[in-house]
């Protein structure tokens, strides 16, 4: 089981291997944080078909996940997600780069995503860890109003490594 934990102000936050018993507490994290959240089911599977599939934990539990398929050399970032509660303090931030350094570690040339144009704050992260929009995928998403386009975002695994060797991201990784 992948773990690692870093200290942060409020405690020790451990990054782990999601199982099963965390399901209940990720998809309330996912119903609180989504108008169209994943169903309960997409997680169990996520986690049965051996996708990388992860958890940060606080002192007061589960506090976001993300969720990563991988294969024919590339990751693609399924899904990640910080409780609203806890936003704001980099959680996002280190979570993706422990994402990205073992999908980097395992082989893995590129990384891709999607993202609603409207989630500043995402485009914003991806932006800076350097990821680049290679695209749009229109109809992607399900919105209030009908349908949301999606950007599609690609970084580099290779590159993003070397940069991380010269200058580390994140204090403690």
């Amino acid at each position: 089981m992948a773990v690692s934990a870093e200290r942060s102000d409020t405690g020790a936050i451990v990054h782990r291997t999601m199982v099963e018993a965390d399901v209940a507490a990720v998809v309330a994290i996912e119903q609180s944080a989504y108008t169209f959240p994943w169903p309960e089911g997409i997680f169990r599977d996520c986690i049965r078909v051996g996708y990388l599939c992860r958890v940060l934990v606080a002192p007061e539990g589960i506090v976001g996940y993300g969720l990563v398929a991988m294969g024919a050399g590339e990751m693609h970032l399924l899904n990640i997600c910080v409780h609203a509660h806890c936003r704001g303090q980099g959680l996002a931030r280190r979570l993706l780069v422990w994402l990205l350094d073992e999908a980097h570690q395992t082989g893995n040339g590129y990384a891709f995503l999607e993202v609603r144009p409207s989630n500043h704050a995402a485009i914003q992260l991806y932006d800076s860890l350097g990821f680049r929009q290679v695209g749009v995928r229109a109809g992607y998403y399900q919105a209030t109003d009908g349908r949301e386009d999606a950007q599609v975002y690609r970084m580099d695994l290779d590159v993003w490594a070397m940069a991380r060797a010269k200058r580390p991201l994140l204090r403690g990784t």
